[in-house]
Order: C-alpha cells, then sequence, then structure tokens
C-alpha cells in the first residue's frame, strides 16, 4: 500500500550525495488528478451511508441521491469534467480555500498539529541544564535537511516504481499563512538553488519577545557551537527580565479578528510590517519554552498536550513550522496544517531522529565560533489596543485548550512485526480495533476519515477513506456477541479487513469519492445554484459528510514520528498514531465539554481491542 511505503519505508535511505534524481525532478512527467465516474462515486457514497442508517432513511437517502445521479448532479459533474481539462490538478485550490484558507475559527488549535519528538526513546532523555545545547544540535541538523531540499538532493519518494509528488515539501521552510478579513493567504518564500537567493533567517522566540539571526554565515550554516552561542543571548537578554508583549498570541485568535488586529499594527507604525515579513520569511520559528513536560517513552501526553496547546506567546501559529524546545531538553512541534500534510513533517522529523541517533545526540565537529553579529530582538510598537488584542487572544486559546483532553500513550505488547506475522495489514488492524474501541464504548459505530494520500498525482495531497464499512460493523457486532463462534468473528473479521484494503487502494489511486462529491458542491456554490438534496440529506453528516466524522484519524507512519489534532467535531475524537516493529504508539483528543466523549476510555478499549484481534488472529492463521 502507499501509505505504507511513504509513511513507512527506510528512511534512513533518503538521501544520495550525487543524485541521479533530483528531488523535484519528476514534477512536471506527474499524471493529473482523474475524476471519477459519476455512478461509481454515488454508489460507493450510498455505501458508505449504510451503517448509519435505518432501511428506511436508507431508501429515502437512495432515492434523493437518484434523482441527484439523473438530474443536476449530471450537469454539476460535467462542468467538473471541463474545469479538469484546464487544470493539473482540478481540486487544489478549491481544497486549499474549503479546507484551510476561509474557515474563520482559530487554526491554532483546530487546524494545526502538533507533537512530540521521539529523542527522548533513545539519546536525549528528559534532563535539566541541556535546553539550549540540545537546541543547537537539533536546530543544525534541520538546517541541513532544509540544505537537502535547497540542493534537491532528498531522494524523491516512490511507492513501489510509482514516482511521488514532492511539491508540499517546497512548503516545509520559509512559509506562512497570512490572516484576510475573509479568506487567509499562503505565502512561501522558498526556493531551490538552481530558482535563486532563498531567506536563511531563523526566528527564535522566548518569554513573549522575538529575536532573529542568519543561520547561514560566509556560505556555510552555523555550526552547533555558534548556534548555542546565538541561544544563549537570547536566553540572557530574557532572563530576569519582564517578559514580551506576546504578539504572538495574536496567531490563535478567530481568524477575521487577527486580520483586523494585524492590520492596525501595521497602521501603528510601518516598522510593524517589516517585522511580520522577517517571521512570515524565516526558515523555521524555534520556541524557547519554560515548560518541563517530563514524559517517558510510554506516556508522551505531557509533551503532547504542551506541544499541541502550550503557550501562545512563544509560537507564531501560522507558521508552516514551530520547533519547540522545552526546559527538560525534551522537543516538539506545532505547524500549520494548511501547506502540507503531516507527512512532510514526518520524514523531515524522522532524518532528525536518525542523525541524532547515528551521533548519540553529539556534536564532534569544530568548536570553532566563527566572528558574527548576534542575534537581533525584533520589537513590535505596541498601544492599549494591542496590548487588549492579545489578553483577548490569551483568554479565548486558554479557555479552549483547557476544554481539550489530550492523551498520548505507548502500546508495547506487540506491533507490526507481530501483525505481518498474521499476513494482516497493520493499518487496517489499526483501524478496525479503533472501530470495535469506539462500538463497545458508545454502542454504537462512529464515522470515521482515515487520511488516504493521492501523491501519485500531480499536487496530490489526499481523499478521504472511511474505514466505518457495513462489514465493520458487521464485524464489531458479531466481537460483542456472547454467542458468537470465534469461526463467526474470524470470518467477520476478513470480509472488513478485505473491504477496508479495497477502498484504501481505490481511494489513493484517484477512486475515492468525497473529494468528488466536495467538488460537485463547490460547483453548484460557485454558480449560485439551490443546494442539491443530496448534501441537506441529513445522512450526509449523520455518516461524516461536510468534515462532521466523529473519528478524525491519521496514520502518520512506521517511523518513531507521531502527532496529535483536535477533534473535527464537538462530540468525537482526533486520533494519530504511529506503527513500531514492537509498539503502537496513539494520540487521542477530545473536548472535556462533551458528556460523551472521553479519549482515556477510548484509549484503553483500543488496548482491549488490539489484544482481541491478535488473540483470534492467532487461535487460527488467518
Amino acid at each position: 500500500m502507499v501509505v505504507s511505503f511513504i509513511l513507512g519505508c527506510d528512511m534512513t535511505s533518503q538521501v544520495s550525495e550525487f543524485p541521479a534524481e533530483r528531488t523535484f525532478h519528476y514534477q512536471h512527467s506527474l499524471p493529473p488528478l482523474p475524476v471519477p465516474s459519476l455512478e461509481g462515486s454515488l454508489a460507493k457514497y450510498l455505501d458508505a451511508v449504510r451503517p448509519f442508517a435505518t432501511e428506511e432513511e436508507y431508501q429515502v437517502t437512495a432515492a434523493v441521491v437518484k434523482r441527484f445521479g439523473e438530474g443536476i448532479g449530471k450537469d454539476l459533474h460535467q462542468k467538473l469534467l471541463q474545469r479538469a481539462r484546464t487544470r493539473r490538478n482540478w481540486l487544489e485550490e478549491w481544497w486549499l480555500d474549503a479546507a484551510y484558507l476561509e474557515l474563520r475559527y482559530p487554526s491554532q488549535l483546530n487546524v494545526n498539529f502538533g507533537g512530540p519528538a521521539p529523542y527522548l526513546e533513545h539519546c536525549w532523555p528528559p534532563t535539566e541544564g541541556v535546553q539550549l545545547q540540545r537546541t543547537s544540535i537539533s536546530m543544525w541538523h534541520t538546517l541541513q535537511y532544509w540544505d537537502l531540499l535547497r540542493t534537491e538532493r532528498l531522494d524523491p519518494h516512490k511507492a513501489g516504481n510509482v514516482v511521488l509528488d514532492m511539491d508540499q515539501f517546497r512548503m516545509l521552510f520559509c512559509t506562512c499563512k497570512v490572516p484576510g478579513v475573509t479568506k487567509d493567504t499562503i505565502i512561501n518564500y522558498f526556493k531551490t538553488e538552481s530558482e535563486g537567493p532563498c531567506p536563511s533567517h531563523v526566528v527564535v522566540m522566548c518569554r513573549g519577545r522575538f529575536f532573529s539571526f542568519d543561520a547561514v554565515c560566509d556560505g556555510h550554516i552555523l555550526t552547533p557551537p555558534e548556534l548555542l552561542r546565538h541561544l544563549t543571548h537570547v536566553k540572557q537578554c530574557c532572563e530576569g527580565e519582564p517578559a514580551g508583549d506576546g504578539v504572538a498570541a495574536l496567531t490563535s485568535e478567530e481568524r477575521t479578528r487577527w486580520a483586523k488586529a494585524r492590520e492596525y499594527l501595521i497602521g501603528i507604525d510601518p516598522a510593524n510590517k517589516t517585522i511580520l515579513e522577517t517571521i512570515q520569511s524565516s526558515l523555521f520559528v524555534v520556541s524557547l519554552d519554560d515548560a518541563k513536560p517530563y514524559a517517558t517513552a510510554e506516556d508522551y501526553t505531557p509533551m503532547t498536550r504542551e506541544a499541541l496547546t502550550g503557550d501562545p506567546t512563544i509560537r507564531w501559529g501560522d507558521k508552516s513550522y514551530n520547533s519547540i524546545s522545552f526546559a527538560d531538553g525534551t522537543f516538539g512541534s506545532n505547524c500549520d496544517h494548511a501547506p502540507y500534510d503531516a507527512m512532510v513533517l514526518v520524514t523531515q522529523g524522522y532524518y532528525v531522529d536518525q542523525q541524532l541517533k547515528a551521533s548519540d545526540g553529539k556534536w564532534k565537529g569544530s568548536e570553532t565560533v566563527r566572528p558574527m553579529p548576534l542575534p537581533e530582538e525584533l520589537v513590535f510598537t505596541v498601544d492599549d489596543r494591542v496590548r487588549s488584542d492579545v489578553a483577548h487572544a490569551k483568554q479565548q486559546y486558554f479557555e479552549t485548550t483547557q476544554d481539550l483532553q489530550v492523551v498520548c500513550y505507548a502500546f508495547t505488547s506487540f506491533g507490526k512485526a507481530a501483525i505481518k506475522q498474521k499476513k494482516l495489514h497493520p493499518d487496517t488492524f489499526i483501524q478496525l480495533a479503533l472501530q470495535l474501541a469506539y462500538y463497545r464504548q458508545h454502542g454504537r459505530s462512529g464515522s470515521c476519515y482515515e487520511t488516504a494520500m493521492t501523491r501519485r498525482f500531480y499536487h496530490g495531497r489526499t481523499e478521504t477513506m472511511r474505514p466505518c464499512t457495513l462489514e465493520a460493523q458487521n464485524w464489531c457486532h458479531t466481537m460483542l456477541l456472547p454467542a458468537a463462534s470465534a469461526e463467526a468473528k474470524r470470518k467477520a473479521l476478513l470480509l472488513a479487513f478485505n473491504k477496508h484494503n479495497k477502498l484504501m487502494a481505490e481511494a489513493q489511486n484517484g477512486k475515492g469519492f468525497d473529494r468528488h462529491l466536495l467538488g460537485l458542491y463547490l460547483i453548484a456554490k460557485e454558480e449560485g445554484l439551490p443546494m442539491p438534496d443530496l448534501f441537506t440529506d441529513p445522512l450526509y453528516s449523520k455518516s461524516g459528510g461536510g468534515g462532521n466524522f466523529v473519528l478524525s484519524t491519521s496514520l502518520v507512519g512506521y517511523t518513531t514520528v507521531l502527532g496529535a489534532v483536535a477533534p473535527m467535531v464537538h462530540y468525537g475524537y482526533g486520533f494519530f498514531y504511529r506503527i513500531g516493529d514492537e509498539r503502537i504508539v496513539a494520540s487521542c483528543s477530545a473536548w472535556k465539554s462533551s458528556p460523551e466523549t472521553d479519549a482515556e476510555t477510548l484509549f484503553q478499549n483500543l488496548v482491549t481491542s488490539l489484544h482481541e484481534m491478535l488473540h483470534l488472529a492467532t487461535t487460527a492463521q488467518l
């Protein structure tokens, strides 16, 4: 499966010294994103709503779908085909707008993903007094990765022999979202060496203050001892001094409010515009966080929560990459989701992790520090209105973060090796375990979104794969029947597995239906047509349509890197997981104010499901 390559291959061999194939070598030869057939998409949609409908409700929806397919749907589909003739990716611009840029709620918690760095599992356990030294080494490896992209020495990703789109990797560095009153925009300053000069400065945030310095001196990336000098200077400037104005908290605000606050900020002093541009164009932001979220290799909860919901005055919520350095020598990250999907950061994070592991987390090069200017402090001009805006942003941010429950644990009984030994797909195994966990906890099936990636197409990003199939529902029901035999459970499990694998393969090959339906919906909206019944039918949102999935899930791969997200809906869960050979690590989030959900209980139910499934697979080799 494609997912198993991209997030699961041995990424240690992802770099060539003199690559025959440059990073962006195949961009022009990738096939365009296809438009699936209307009949196929509608048939798949009907199949997907089945687990959430009574027979009567299903018949009503089937009639709605039939009318749509024979009437307005046909016209919308033709217009979509027309659009696809003039664009190599008919979805790209729409997806960016509808999924990210037009949203008005705060993106820092509702859109961004955050996560713990895996280094504490080997060379960097939580340790006092090493924050700056470790940060300098981690920064150096990150800068090496930027250089690999700049010089196009990162091998293009492939699934077997199929080349995958690498365009999102351009968005990791020198990229920022900028708020607009009705719609945000993304600005990207990254360039490869052959395209020309690219910004090379880094912004460091500490106690509500901003500092900037160039990460390159005389054509060479600063070494860890040189980076350490700069970080030490920043820390010394802030220690024992009052905290800064915390302007960064504004990035956690509702988007229109932030856009207006930003306009006002520029209005009171043109120098503020220069500072904003310096932050926006920086390679990435380093956040020196005073928090000490002591975590262990079994319990990542404190680090994950801190990365996702920590201090809003020391991260720029719109930045494509905030590297967070905690005072106990552990690390996390917080990233805007709009410019790229998690696999970009997973690849970069895994690269840094492998480099640290290979060097035992130590710098073994020159200790010489070249003469160069110290970091420059970026000081915003603020007045009472800006201070009031910042205070409001912090208040609403803390209210929301206090309502978010986050748990992140390692399940260490078994992992990929044991699952594959049973000839089962590890990702499908986890997804079905999650369906069973939800069913056991809530007494019904949970509409579920799983990310399927479509990078075999030009500028492809994701498609929705819906794991809550009729087959999965039947299997969950059978598992909880006291009278069901092991044979009945195994048969039901096998049917659920086969259906899941088939749907995932179709979604990755451009034959999913959710993005197609979104396209039809957006054409109707753009043309000012009455909204077709299909999209207002109760089963559309009940089954997860329109971004209403109760379980928002993603496999972040078979590496050491993990992330976390907030739930898609108030009564739902966010669920990210990584699958190692001997362990499965999962992050689960829920809103405390929802009386229905509890992330801790869901994780414990998942553990029960995993054990039951392996037992079922062991008692009779499937």
